[in-house]
């Protein structure tokens, strides 16, 4: 071993050993996922089951954003949901809003102790995602004497002073760097962006990117991942997820399309193994999404799991979860480091939850997955031009968490006429398993875009190596249709209908007159948390969680006898602690926290609003364990802390 490398391994180390001991005796949430491999669990457990009864509003925080009007040299924009997860650092929470502003509290009182504004919206407006703009996390780094925090607002990187809240000038230029200057091509700067933390290892910061699934056009922007010194903003390495001619992996893409293809970026969290210098990345969808006529071939490393060395940006190993994908099924959340016994031996493990509803585990180092993966034939297109892959990889352990496929057996049936109603509508396109291909005439995909999971991914409890997961089961419908005129931000033979893409009943007539909202099409549960065994891969327990109002209250099924809770669609995940303890809002506006050995509700909270973010926990400098969400969005958004 070489004597740098291994003193660097030692500093390195040290850092992890050093973190994870502020996370456990002091109560701190350092990371986004608490600690580097993304866990989202908390040793705290003075909030248990016996006392979380016991749970009340302990303070809030506005962050009073706006829409913005389009005017002269300026775009329209507004803030979406507030989906952010706080970091709690020796007391002061530091997050973003939906605008992209950095906020540093006082984590015991709310108060505000500085606010910085990247402007995000600025000339552009709101970036091509159709979300408005959102932001779910920030990422710090500290030597000991100074702690910088790190934004990546659309294409820029920002270095802030965390006692000042002001940029540190030493770092690129005036503070920030383009993320864009070095890409594998010129890009346009508004068609790139980013929605998730960057990843702090040793003294790099490393990032991806997020490019809106409605641009589709030769030469749109890559998702090449870039690692930069915390102190200068130097790029020290870069990884191109469609690997150039010569590269490992170009030969899965066929006709020379990876000189113009994009996309296939990391837009989702992602985590680190801190002692080994391991990065692990959920990859997503070349473009475009729905069809890849002009992308033939498997497609590395799209929708693959990607390992990198953390110090060179090499590959190490990766599996793809989905061949030449055409679902949007783009591995949306942080992969979930743990060591559990598996077949009676200590073993380091990374788990990827997928949108189709799969968990995928694997050996931390190697790659070898935990149980057997098979190739299985699926559906093929009869789109003109489209190449399906024969087989797709469906993991034999653990069971799928979420519904997979949609048929007639899967329909919403309260009342012979909605009944009738979800076959009629069916009647009208494609459907069948998983992986059934979008097509002209449409196809009902079950999961849909959001999942199965979605970016809240998996918590996981070390101490036991179970790991929830909220699940959605919400069909979309993909309509493929010719295209013969480009436009300047889609130039594909095909497009899918994306203003058809949710599936609903919304003909149905009552006594009150026709319906106002639509139906699902499918029956409940629309939301559901499970929990996994990973030691042995079992499912330990499945819960229905949420509801669903808009459903519960429908004219249509007015008097008839409802399930007591429908399940909630949306993507937000858990958070576990040591007090036996899971806080999931799963997309809907209560919080609950349930019983992780038996899936049982001990509290809940109706946050007024919807809660679409991961919860977290610390303890503040009174000694009180705090648990805090983001609640609402644009000019409703406001940090919710609990305590008593």
């Amino acid at each position: 071993m070489r004597p740098t490398y291994f003193f660097a391994l030692l500093a390195v180390c040290a850092n992890a050993l050093c973190a994870n001991r502020l996370c456990a005796q002091s109560g701190n949430w350092p990371t986004y996922g608490n600690d580097a491999g993304g866990l989202k669990y908390s040793p705290l457990a003075d909030v248990n089951r016996e006392t979380v009864a016991r749970l009340k509003p302990a303070f809030t925080w506005d962050a009073n954003e706006q829409p913005i009007r389009a005017s002269e040299g300026q775009k329209a924009a507004r803030p979406g949901l507030f989906q952010a997860t706080p970091l709690a650092i020796n007391d002061t929470l530091f997050f973003p809003t939906p605008y992209n502003r950095v906020i540093a509290l006082d984590a015991t009182t709310g108060k505000e102790y500085w606010s910085y504004d990247p402007q995000a919206w600025k000339t552009y407006g709101q970036p091509s995602n159709g979300t408005g703009l959102v932001h779910r996390g920030v990422a710090t780094w500290s030597n000991g004497k100074e702690r910088r925090v790190f934004l990546n607002s659309r294409w820029r990187l920002i270095a802030l002073d965390a006692k000042t809240g002001k940029p540190i000038l030493s770092f690129g230029t005036n503070g920030e760097i383009d993320l864009t200057a070095g890409l594998s091509r010129t890009v346009r700067k508004e068609h790139y962006t980013n929605t998730s933390p960057p990843v702090v290892w040793g003294n790099l910061v490393i990032v991806g990117n997020g490019v809106g699934d409605r641009l589709v056009y030769h030469s749109d922007p890559p998702g090449d991942i870039q690692a930069y010194d915390v102190r200068t903003g130097k790029r020290v390495w870069r990884f191109k997820t469609v690997p150039e001619a010569g590269e490992f992996g170009n030969d899965t893409w066929k006709d020379g399309s990876w000189k113009y293809m994009g996309h296939t970026n990391v837009w989702a969290p992602f985590t680190v193994d801190s002692v080994r210098g391991l990065v692990y990345l959920p990859v997503g969808t070349p473009s475009d999404d729905w069809y890849g006529g002009e992308r033939k071939g498997d497609g590395l490393f799209g929708e693959s799991l990607l390992c990198l060395d953390a110090r060179t940006g090499k590959r190490v190993w990766h599996f793809q979860v989905a061949h030449h994908g055409l679902w949007d099924y783009d591995l949306p959340a942080p992969p979930n480091l743990v060591t559990v016994m598996h077949e009676g031996k200590k073993t380091d493990i990374v788990i990827a939850p997928t949108k189709q509803g799969f968990l995928f585990a694997f050996d931390r180092v190697t790659g070898k997955p935990l149980w057997p993966i098979v190739e299985r034939p699926v559906p093929q297109s009869d789109v003109p031009g489209e190449e399906t892959s024969k087989t797709q990889p469906f993991p034999t352990k653990p069971a799928p968490f979420a519904a997979q496929g949609f048929s007639v057996a899967d329909l919403i049936d309260f009342t012979p006429a909605v009944k009738q109603a979800a076959v009629d509508e069916l009647a009208k396109y494609r459907s069948g398993p998983l992986y059934s291909p979008p097509s002209l005439k449409g196809t009902v995909a079950m999961p849909g875009v959001i999942g199965g999971s979605g970016w809240g991914g998996a918590a996981v409890d070390p101490t036991t190596g179970w790991a929830f997961i909220k699940a959605t089961n919400s069909p979309a419908l993909f309509t493929l249709q010719k295209r013969d005129a480009p436009s300047d931000t889609v130039d594909t033979p095909y497009m899918v209908d994306l203003a058809r893409s949710t599936l609903g009943l919304s003909q149905l007539n009552t006594a009150e007159g026709a319906a106002r909202n639509t139906l699902p099409i499918n029956k409940p549960p629309y939301g559901t948390l499970t929990a996994i065994d990973l030691n042995t891969g079992d499912t330990k327990w499945q819960v229905v969680l949420g509801d669903s109002p808009e459903v519960r209250n429908h004219p249509a099924l007015k008097g008839v006898a409802l399930p007591p809770l429908l399940g909630v669609a949306g993507s937000p995940g858990a958070l576990v602690t040591a007090g036996g303890l899971v806080f999931v809002t799963g997309g809907g506006r209560t919080l609950y926290a349930i019983d992780s050995r038996t899936g049982a509700t001990l509290w809940q909270y109706d946050l007024g609003q919807q809660g679409y973010a991961n919860p977290m926990t610390y303890r503040g400098k009174d000694g009180k364990q705090y648990v805090v969400i983001a609640t609402g969005g644009g000019s409703t958004s406001k940090l919710m802390a609990f305590a008593f």
